[in-house]
C-alpha cells in the first residue's frame, strides 16, 4: 500500500510537468555578443532597464529561497526555541529583503523613465 501511495503521489506531482507548454520570452534581449564592444542593436536605456531587471529577478529569487530556507528551518525545528527564533529572524530578514528588492525595482523603474522623458 506504501508503494502504491508513494507512486501515486510521484504521478501526481510529476504530472503537470507533462503538461508544460513551451515559454517564448519576449521583451528581455541584452544582445552580448554585440554590446560587449559597444555595437548593441537597442538604445542604451533599454539595455540598462534590462540589466536592472535581471539583477532585481535574481535578487528577488534569493529573497524567496531565504523566507522558504526560514520557513523549513521553522518546521523542521522540533519544538527547540533557539532554532525557531533562528527561523523567524531568517524569514524575517527575507521579508525586509523583499520589500528592499521591490521598492529598488520601483526606483529604478522611475528614474529610468524620468531620464528617458527629460531626454
Amino acid at each position: 500500500m506504501k508503494k502504491i501511495l508513494s507512486q501515486a503521489y510521484k504521478l501526481a506531482y510529476l504530472a503537470p510537468l507533462g503538461f508544460a507548454s513551451t515559454v517564448h520570452a519576449q521583451g528581455v534581449s541584452i544582445d552580448f555578443p554585440t554590446s560587449f564592444a559597444g555595437f548593441s542593436s537597442q538604445d542604451i536605456k533599454t539595455t540598462i532597464e534590462n540589466i536592472v531587471r535581471i539583477i532585481v529577478g535574481f535578487l528577488g529569487i534569493i529573497t524567496i529561497i531565504i523566507i522558504l530556507a526560514g520557513g523549513f528551518k521553522w518546521m523542521t525545528s522540533g519544538g527547540n526555541e533557539d532554532k525557531i527564533s533562528e527561523a523567524k529572524k531568517l524569514i524575517s530578514a527575507g521579508v525586509v529583503g523583499l520589500v528592499v528588492v521591490l521598492a529598488a525595482y520601483a526606483i529604478s523603474s522611475f528614474v529610468i523613465n524620468s531620464l528617458t522623458g527629460a531626454v
